[in-house]
């Protein structure tokens, strides 16, 4: 070539060669990674706040309408109908931008597995499958003002040190997974347990269960957790012992532009010596009145059985979410929750720190709020 560029082209010809060559091997090796998100926030007000009695104006570090959290999926094809998986996803406060869960730098979800047509088996910390089976039926899911609020353990039901299995059949899933030591890390929820213990085979272990039957008109579930205690554990399970249990039984009906959802949770906590057992009645609803306007409304009621001060706290909340795009929303979201007897219950999940309700009155909350997802 006597073209004065012939040589600058050889050459870039030769280094695209080179690079391609020495690339494939490392592209054979790199699953298929999905990084993933969602940023979530509003302003919140709430009204006596405890034991002053006080208004409160804050910017929530849990929960708008869902958490915000960072995350990291991938799955690789193994071929023979076989694919490894694996998932790392953070939660944070957008208010501070610190980690959620305790500090974790993957605290929601941080786990590795292996799957087929027969199901997935999953190592790591992982969700209780109680909280799965709220999954479906739920029109508010972890809205600031919604079932969490009756029921703190709802959005951080988690294991550490978990193995899990999880298969679909169509429309029937059915999963269970078991704890070596639950949670050793103190969070917000007051969920810890110091983990793995050769000393005590008991201490800290964890097991739940879930088996549901989703169509897209409607579906029903069953959920079961139970988690046990420790010396030293959180929540006055302090022997290993002391159990803390959860069954849930729930479904919806969807029909056109309208979705209702309802059910009940039972729990029988060995930390409560003297309240140890309560239930919990839900029912939620929701209306699109155009593709981009959803309308929604919920309530619920926590009862104690046997409970002398006659305590309950019964939450009535409402959402409207406006859709700007597939991706970005904003929303408006009201609650109040009525105590009796000697219940601070807030109406807001939303936030860690102070926001408890004055014993045996009740509480409102508005709060004004924004997502985006990626």
């Amino acid at each position: 070539m006597n073209h004065p560029n012939a040589k600058l082209v050889t050459a870039i010809c030769i280094a695209t060669a080179s690079m391609v060559s020495h690339a494939q091997p490392v592209q054979r090796l790199v699953p298929n990674v999905t990084i993933y998100g969602m940023v979530d926030t509003g302003v919140e007000y709430l009204s006596k706040t405890g034991p002053s009695g006080k208004s409160l104006v804050r910017m929530p570090n849990l929960s708008g309408s869902v958490p915000s959290r960072l995350g990291f999926r991938g799955v690789e094809d193994l071929g023979g109908g076989m694919h490894a998986q694996f998932v790392l996803e953070s939660g944070f406060g957008i208010d501070t931008g610190s980690l959620n869960q305790g500090g974790r730098m993957f605290g929601r979800q941080a786990f590795v597995g292996i799957g087929g047509n027969w199901g997935t088996v999953s190592l790591g910390r992982q969700y209780d499958n109680f909280s799965l089976a709220l999954n479906d039926y739920t029109v508010f899911g972890p809205n600031a003002y919604s079932l969490s609020s009756l029921e703190s353990y709802i959005p951080a039901a988690r294991f550490d040190n978990a193995i899990a299995y999880n298969g679909k059949f169509n429309n029937l899933t059915v999963a269970a997974n078991y704890s070596f030591g639950r949670d050793t890390v103190p969070s917000a929820t007051g969920t810890v347990c110091a983990g793995e213990n050769s000393a005590d085979a008991q201490a800290c272990k964890a097991m739940s269960a879930m088996v549901k039957y989703v169509t897209p008109g409607w579906g029903v579930a069953a959920g079961y957790s139970q988690i046990k205690g420790a010396k030293g554990a959180a929540g006055g399970l302090v022997t290993s012992d002391k159990h803390d249990m959860r069954v849930t039984l729930n479904g919806f009906v969807k029909q056109g532009p309208f979705k209702v959802g309802g059910g009940m949770i039972y729990r029988d906590n060995d930390g409560n010596a003297v309240q140890p057992r309560s239930n919990i009645y839900f029912l939620e609803g929701a209306y699109a009145a155009t593709p981009s306007v959803s309308l929604e409304a919920m309530v619920g009621r926590l009862s104690f059985k046997d409970s002398p001060t006659g305590d309950r706290s019964t939450l009535f909340a409402v959402r409207a979410v406006y859709s700007l795009s597939k991706r970005t929303s904003v929303y408006a979201t009201a609650g109040r929750m009525n105590n009796r007897g000697a219940l601070t219950t807030s109406v807001s999940s939303a936030a860690s720190g102070s926001g408890a309700a004055v014993a045996g009155q009740g509480q409102t909350g508005v709060m004004l709020g924004m997502r985006a997802s990626f």
